[in-house]
């Protein structure tokens, strides 16, 4: 999952992407609305966490574009702006939540899962492939009952596979599903994760085959 950050106070930007990277998320970060703009043009997110007081311009106007272009990417208003009328005005400009400063990252943790839940998931606490379990509220995949052992982009990766179950899935795909501005893996980095999630799963005949040229996908479990 990749989600883009638009906070100026960069105190707390630095934190925010730290404690979602740390919990698998990647994490691109902004201080103000025309690079927050300029981000969202660029690149295809999964979420937006947004802050209000930016210093070009408020945050709603981010906001308004965004639905303006009938984009539906989730957005969560990060805000010291509590007040029931900004709640309300967030909320009606397209805002899918709002939380306000000062607040515990369990929660906004929380809030964001519900959300990807909802809007990726179905609202469907787990998805099960065969003898693979994915958790979607903690993003933990088992095999066979058993906590399988896969580094943070192994799961990223097999996310997208799973959501796309029987369809292509294109090496740009993946790799926006990894990047972040500091680092965009090579084409090979993607085919060394395919090779190692392949060994993984293979006990558990889970098979993700290649379409040359093209990209992966994940095989119909029989």
């Amino acid at each position: 999952m990749r989600v883009l950050v638009v906070e100026d106070d960069l105190f707390l930007q630095e934190a925010l992407k730290l404690g979602l990277e740390n919990a698998g998320y990647a994490v691109d970060a902004v201080a103000n609305a025309s690079e927050a703009k300029a981000s969202l043009r660029e690149i295809s997110y999964d979420l937006l966490l947004l802050d209000l007081g930016l210093p070009d311009t408020d945050g709603v106007e981010v906001l308004k574009a965004l639905r303006k272009e009938e984009q539906s990417l989730p957005v969560i208003i990060i805000t010291a702006r509590d007040s029931v009328e900004d709640k309300i005005s967030g909320l009606d400009c397209g805002a899918n939540d709002y939380i306000s400063k000062p607040f515990d990252f369990r929660e906004l943790e929380a809030r964001i899962r519900a959300l990807l839940r909802k809007h990726i998931w179905s609202n469907k606490i787990e998805l099960v492939h065969g003898p693979v379990r994915f958790i979607t509220n903690s993003r933990e995949v088992l095999i066979a009952g058993v906590p399988a052992e896969l580094t943070p982009r192994e799961v990223a990766v097999l996310e997208l596979l799973l959501q796309k179950t029987g369809r292509l899935v294109r090496k740009r795909q993946l790799i926006e599903q990894i990047a972040n501005w500091e680092e965009e893996p090579s084409d090979n980095a993607i085919e060394i994760i395919i090779h190692r999630l392949r060994r993984k799963l293979e006990p558990a005949a889970v098979r993700i085959s290649t379409v040359r040229g093209f990209g992966y996908m994940l095989e119909e479990w029989k």
